[in-house]
């Protein structure tokens, strides 16, 4: 006999193989309960040393369109070249100039002599201190820089050269001597992920079993949850291991996984337990609890799951880079959260039985181990059914006021604005930016073709030298050039107006990409020419994402409603969730424009705003915030559609469901709230702008939407909720009893709630 009883009529029937799949998992994991448990644990131990022995290969990413081709051409082997770093020297005192000031040009003299000597580690030294670095000198004669190469180990190299320059500094305390570059500004972000990592980790396990305790009220029913999305996590984290062979995997998606594993691992048992506590309040014999746990959340679960999954499949069909390690990473762990749920999370329920409610901390554990029905939630849902158009009203219009500026959101990279303006690479880049505009991040002409040493090919540079002096300003000098690649490939570099992200930067690109290039090297023939650089990254990237955004989009969007119309059989539900969920997502886009891309709170959230937002974060938050506001929807709606199976009228199954689910609903989006809002605090800017933008999205969606908008939306719809045409009912799942059957069905009054 199974171990999980029947409910009666209305529970699946007694043969345990015509039973949901969820439901005969449950039965397998506590029946075999250490079985279950033992058996995830060790799939936990075998993910994590098969990440550690495999260990996570670096990948290389790359842009989509022009700017990923030259991408690629100049990573090949023989043409990759060294990296270059810089060294500003530049004066304090007003007046002062590198020709009139004989200690600015000691002290480039210095970092010249230092940099020779460093042994092995820097080539190629260019100064202003020769003729032909006269280039070297700002405009106003009051910064200069000396410019190198590495050569050896990148990261000794730059080690070695900060160490000079800064005993350089010490030396002369009237001037500025810093050193900067793409290898430094790298180091630097690569340090900063990994404090943030260390930091988000240290500060969410903590925070989320605080919340927890709050919550069930109980030490052993907090940790749960919390053990089960922890060794999610650490799974995950290690499996990346497998897809990072094929997959570029970035030094993001291993926050993304921590940060999403511990909210959707969190929220799915939490869901599971609070049900289970739930029936054993009641009365229900423990595995009986277990069963409506595993028919009711259960189920729930695996629909959220499978909508979050499927949500982010669709990010698959951008072609873009960026986003397959972010995807694949969030999927696995998503994935093994959900499986934790429905198979080891019953065992170990079973397992500990009543010990589950061990450890009840003082005035809080008795109250919550009841697990009642929320009184404030039933209040105002009694409320809003009452007057549903005027509360749907005055819940979306300032949802929709405060959508109203995502229409005016800009995609742009940040730059040296990644960081805080207070990290000394940073000031040093924007010291230079500055001093030197377009100098940092130059356009690269990629040019590869053979014969890029013919007269023609040089008397193509030579015009677009021209060319430059007649743009206006938008090209600028020096234009460099260096033969690579055995001769194949001509990198042509050509500082662009601007900080290499803003809009006098992105026309700078199109002068060179549609006017001047085709005016020059377009003329030669055997040849072709790709441009990257920074600006051309950008501009390229927004683009791409434009072309994805209707395909993922459309995706997501109709394989939602489908996956919702088989689990509730109505055409209404979905299209009031999809409806509902992009309100909370425009709302959410919104508050990121008001804060980051305006400005306001910078000074207390601790970063420069820039002028947009970063390309690839609105899509990503979009697929991912659909999929993890499911959870929500789905959890509520299931509890409405147990009361309507049961013979309960629209109106009083919207209020019981509401009370009955909308407090562990609440519980839920606390935590999550609380694990992405970590995120606002650390340095990285996409950090924060990710974790703010979550929260109060989440925020949002489990208040206003869910305990607003849901109820008086189904309410104006009554008996419609539930509409599924003739030729769709063969779709699965639980049969809703008709309006002519359920006159005869008890009906609780609108206005009874359990306390």
């Amino acid at each position: 006999m199974s171990p999980l009883h029947s409910l009666g009529p209305s529970s699946p029937p007694s043969d345990p193989h015509r039973r949901p799949l969820v439901e005969r998992v449950a039965g397998w994991s506590a029946a075999h309960r250490k079985t279950a448990v033992f058996g995830w644990l060790l799939l936990v131990i075998v993910a994590v040393m098969a990440g550690q022995a495999l260990g996570t290969k670096n990948v290389q990413s790359y842009d989509p369109g022009q700017a990923g081709r030259a991408e690629r051409v100049l990573n090949e082997p023989s043409v990759r070249t060294p990296p270059s770093e810089t060294v500003l020297i530049q004066a304090h005192a007003a007046g002062a100039t590198f020709s009139s000031d004989p200690q600015l040009r000691q002290a480039t003299g210095q970092v010249v002599t230092a940099l020779r000597h460093l042994p092995g580690a820097a080539r190629d030294i260019r100064s202003p201190l020769n003729l032909a670095g006269r280039s070297l000198l700002s405009a106003d004669g009051r910064s200069a820089l000396v410019t190198f190469t590495l050569a050896g180990g990148a990261t000794q190299a730059v080690t070695a050269a900060q160490r000079v320059v800064a005993a350089i500094q010490a030396r002369h305390p009237g001037l500025t001597v810093a050193e900067a570059g793409d290898t430094s500004l790298s180091q630097e972000v690569t340090a900063s992920v990994s404090r943030d990592f260390r930091r988000a980790e240290l500060t969410s396990v903590p925070v989320t079993l605080i919340l927890l305790l709050v919550v069930f009220g109980s030490l052993i029913a907090a940790g749960i949850p919390l053990l089960l999305a922890a060794t999610a996590v650490a799974s995950a984290i290690s499996l990346l291991a497998i897809p990072s062979r094929w997959l570029p995997i970035s030094s993001t998606t291993s926050s993304v996984v921590l940060l999403v594993g511990m909210a959707v691992g969190v929220d799915y048992s939490l869901f599971y337990l609070r049900r289970e506590r739930e029936e054993r309040a009641a009365g229900r014999p423990l595995r009986e609890a277990l069963r409506i746990a595993s028919a009711t959340s259960g189920r729930a679960i695996v629909t959220s799951g499978l909508t979050v999954m499927i949500s982010l499949t669709g990010l698959l069909l951008s072609g873009i880079d960026v986003f397959y390690g972010l995807t694949i990473g969030t999927i696995l762990v998503v994935g093994l959260a959900v499986t934790g749920s429905v198979t080891v999370l019953p065992g170990l329920l079973a397992w500990l039985g009543p010990l589950a409610d061990r450890g009840r901390i003082p005035l809080i554990g008795r109250y919550r181990t009841a697990a009642r029905p929320s009184r404030l939630w039933a209040a105002l849902a009694r409320r809003v059914v009452r007057r549903p158009a005027i509360c749907a009203a005055a819940a979306a219009i300032p949802l929709l006021a405060l959508a109203a500026p995502a229409l005016g959101i800009h995609a742009r990279d940040p730059g040296l604005h990644e960081l805080p303006a207070s990290v000394p690479v940073i000031h040093t880049l924007s010291a230079i930016t500055r001093a030197f505009p377009g100098d940092p991040a130059p356009a690269q002409v990629v040019v590869t073709g053979p014969g890029l040493r013919r007269p023609r090919v040089t008397a193509a540079v030579t015009a677009l030298h021209h060319a430059a002096a007649t743009s206006g300003g938008a090209l600028r000098e020096p234009i460099t050039t260096s033969l690579t690649g055995h001769g194949s490939v001509l990198i042509i570099s050509v500082p662009l107006a601007g900080d290499g992200t803003n809009a006098a930067s992105g026309r700078a690109l199109v002068t060179l990409r549609d006017r001047v290039l085709p005016a020059t090297l377009g003329k030669v023939r055997g040849i072709s020419y790709d441009v990257a650089g920074t600006t051309a990254a950008g501009h390229d990237l927004a683009a791409a994402l434009g072309r994805a955004e209707p395909i993922v989009v459309g995706f997501v969007l109709g394989l939602a409603f489908l996956l919702l119309m088989t689990s509730f059989r109505s055409l209404a539900i979905p299209a009031t969730a999809i409806g509902l969920n992009l309100l909370s997502v425009g709302a959410a886009y919104g508050l990121m424009k008001l804060i980051f891309q305006d400005g306001h709170l910078a000074r207390q959230l601790g970063f420069t705003p820039y002028g947009g937002i970063i390309p690839w974060m609105p899509l990503f938050m979009f697929v991912l915030l659909f999929g993890l506001s499911m959870d929500y929807h789905v959890f509520i709606l299931s509890r409405i559609r147990e009361q309507r199976n049961r013979g309960v009228a629209t109106t009083s199954a919207i209020t019981d469901g509401i009370a009955s689910s909308a407090g562990v609903v609440s519980s839920a989006a606390v935590i999550m709230v609380a694990v992405f809002s970590i995120f606002a605090t650390l340095s990285v800017i996409e950090f924060k702008m990710f974790g703010i933008g979550m929260a109060a999205a989440v925020l949002i969606d489990a208040t206003i939407v869910r305990g607003i908008l849901l109820p008086a939306t189904m309410t104006l719809l009554g008996d419609r909720n539930w509409y599924l045409p003739r030729w769709l009912t063969w779709l699965p799942g639980p049969r809703p009893i008709p309006p002519a059957d359920r006159q005869h069905s008890p009906q609780p009054e609108l206005t009874h709630q359990s306390a």
